[in-house]
């Protein structure tokens, strides 16, 4: 290795951890914070190793709201939603890649289509649909939709399908193989890793949502983790009680 590669690596190098301290550090602080009582949160200077470590915040939180509940829910809906929905999903991706069906291409562009419309636009219908069958203050406007797919999944999927040679689909075919044969154990094996990637990044998506929940569930223990966690800073940050958010 030449001297200009090592200069230059070195230079790489403190530029990355530079960078990793300004991400690291807001953590840092967050778990800093929740250790120390009111008054250690505006001291000056800043004590980033709280003196002394208070941990009665760690067990009040229990108490101070449905936290509880907020992650059960939470985890409730995302994994029945990722589990379900990605499994309808890639059964769909699979049809639109592999199988011919009339008016696929028309169907495919439909479905693409839908996904130019922001949640917005379809969230007065969706909340008076289902106020009218009595969903309104329970998880299932938030479940049952996403058991029927994601657009964007079986798009992904399906584009990533189309690298896979048709002579296997054919070969089953020809062997005896059924349609959910075929993609039970050679199709879903091929797409794991898209399949792993998609799952993860709508698992994200559906723990993080803070519109859906909010326009929905109503009761403190039918809310989700994210209302939870909002209650909790419009509540205490009046009394300036940081440490407990």
């Amino acid at each position: 290795m030449t001297r200009k590669v090592k200069l230059t690596n070195a230079v790489i190098f403190i530029i990355l951890c530079i960078g990793a301290v300004f991400m690291i550090g807001p953590l840092v602080w967050m778990v800093s914070t929740s250790l120390k009582d009111r008054m250690g949160v505006f001291a000056l200077p800043p004590q980033w190793i709280p003196h002394p470590f208070i941990w009665d915040k760690y067990k009040e939180i229990w108490s101070a709201g449905p936290l509880l509940s907020g992650i059960k829910n939470s985890l409730i809906i995302a994994v029945s939603v990722t589990l379900v929905g990605t499994f309808t999903s890639s059964l769909a991706a699979f049809a639109f890649a592999k199988l011919r069906f009339p008016k696929k291409n028309l169907i495919f562009l439909t479905l693409i289509g839908s996904m130019m419309f922001p949640y917005p636009v379809v969230m007065i219908p969706q909340f008076i649909m289902f106020s009218k069958i009595g969903w309104v203050d329970t998880l299932l406007p938030l479940i049952v939709p996403g058991f029927f797919g994601n657009v964007a999944m079986i798009f992904f999927l399906r584009q990533y399908l189309t690298s896979v040679p048709g002579s296997l689909v054919e070969a089953a075919k020809i062997d005896g193989a059924s349609y959910f044969g075929i993609y039970a154990r050679i199709i879903f094996p091929l797409i794991k890793p898209a399949v792993a990637a998609q799952l993860i990044l709508w698992f994200m998506g559906i723990w993080n949502d803070y519109l859906a929940p909010i326009i929905y569930l109503n009761s403190p223990e039918k809310q989700t983790l994210q209302l939870v966690i909002a209650t909790f800073n419009a509540t205490y940050a009046i009394q300036t009680d940081y440490p407990l958010i």
